[in-house]
């Protein structure tokens, strides 16, 4: 008479169980309804947005509640939603075992500022527009004259090298755009307008800038400059 393979049978029964109780895990999961929305922002540099503005627009796209069953849950529609926020430069929305709805928040960076006759509004790194918050004013340079969406690609290198610069971010403090192209900066510390010209060996002439300031702060003279130019990249030119 054949033995019967106990052996086998146990590791059949295991395994059968195994299969009953990871199904019936992710059924009762998915069953589970989403009980809590966080929401974190990864730097608190730039409040543009604040809780309850995330929290409403999620709420919003889950039907106007956030009681919802977590196999309904369209995370990557949600992330979509997010990052097509003017505000918002990466979201990431995901759910945990306990019914909770977690979202990280990384918010852009403006750079500067532009002013024109009819409006107001920012520009991040990547030249994409921003509009101005009731929640928080950064502190970028003000950006003037003859410059629009349309035609700012040429001048964010230059505005991007003064943001990325600490002394550069705290000292240049205005940029005004030509019609021919040339750019005039304004500093905080002195009256002076800085001629910089076009936006052209950008690293040379803020290098140059910023060797001049700092042997001239050391002078009274700089308080009688009018203007120093930097157009010419071998030199700095200063007028009284």
């Amino acid at each position: 008479m054949k033995r019967i393979n106990w052996h086998t049978i146990r590791l059949v029964l295991i395994i059968f169980t195994m299969i009953f109780l990871y199904s019936f895990s992710v059924k009762r999961n998915s069953e589970r309804k989403i009980s809590k929305i966080y929401i974190k922002f990864e730097s608190n540099e730039n409040m543009f947005l604040t809780h309850e503005m995330v929290n409403n627009l999620l709420i919003q796209n889950l039907g106007g509640t956030s009681s919802i069953q977590k196999d309904k849950l369209d995370l990557n529609t949600l992330e979509t939603v997010l990052d097509d926020h003017e505000m918002i430069e990466k979201a990431q929305v995901f759910s945990t075992v306990d019914g909770f709805l977690n979202t990280r928040i990384t918010q852009k960076t403006p750079i500067v500022r532009v002013i024109t006759d009819n409006e107001s509004y920012y520009l991040d790194s990547k030249g994409y527009r921003m509009s101005l918050s009731e929640n928080f004013s950064a502190r970028v340079p003000l950006v003037t004259g003859e410059i629009s969406e349309e035609n700012c690609k040429p001048f964010l290198f230059l505005f991007n090298e003064i943001k990325k610069d600490d002394f550069l971010s705290k000292n240049i403090t205005g940029a005004q755009v030509m019609a021919s192209g040339n750019v005039v900066l304004t500093n905080r510390s002195y009256d002076y307008k800085i001629a910089f010209g076009k936006p052209i060996n950008v690293e040379k002439k803020l290098k140059n800038y910023k060797a001049f300031f700092h042997h001239a702060i050391k002078d009274t003279l700089i308080k009688s400059y009018k203007e120093v130019n930097v157009m010419f990249t071998q030199q700095v030119v200063c007028k009284k």
